[in-house]
């Protein structure tokens, strides 16, 4: 069994466009779970109680529209089906370590761009990193002090023009 410590959770955005159009417009919000540990005292202290979920990065509109393919090939490889994403879908969907970083990755690198090409360019170069390099600038791009300049390299490395 394969551990979930990621989860990615459908935000329905309400704005007066997505109203007048009869649109379901909606974003994503990826957030990283951790372990908490049993209470002082209890038997076998390192086991899991359950998990408090740390907010990384939401996405929507143009941005989510260029990504959404990835989006959706993470959830097929972790046993969901593309049907499941929905505006008004409430569960969360667990992913697995990989599969997060990866979308994490990806969404932190895209959310500032605009030029659709750039994002393109971005979720190939990601998706085709080893795991090794995904998690060594998952780490870098997440830092509360460099994660900023971090998430520029990467743009920059990855999308040169």
């Amino acid at each position: 069994m394969s551990v979930r410590s990621f989860e990615l959770r459908v935000i329905p955005l309400d704005s007066p466009v997505a109203a007048q159009h009869g649109a379901g417009e909606y974003g994503l919000a990826l957030n990283q779970t951790t372990p908490l540990p049993h209470p002082e005292g209890a038997r076998g202290s390192a086991r899991v109680r359950g998990e408090e979920p740390r907010p990384l990065v939401r996405i929507w509109g143009t941005t989510f529209r260029a990504i959404v393919d990835r989006v959706l090939a993470a959830l097929k490889d972790n046993g969901y089906r593309a049907s499941e994403l929905s505006r008004t879908r409430k569960a969360p969907f667990l992913l697995s370590e990989e599969s997060g970083v990866r979308l994490g990755l990806l969404f932190l690198a895209a959310k500032p761009l605009r030029k659709l090409s750039r994002m393109e360019a971005i979720s190939n170069a990601i998706w085709a990193m080893s795991p090794e390099e995904a998690y060594y600038w998952f780490s870098k791009c997440t830092d509360g002090a460099t994660g900023r300049r971090a998430r520029r390299a990467l743009r920059l490395l990855l999308a040169t023009e």
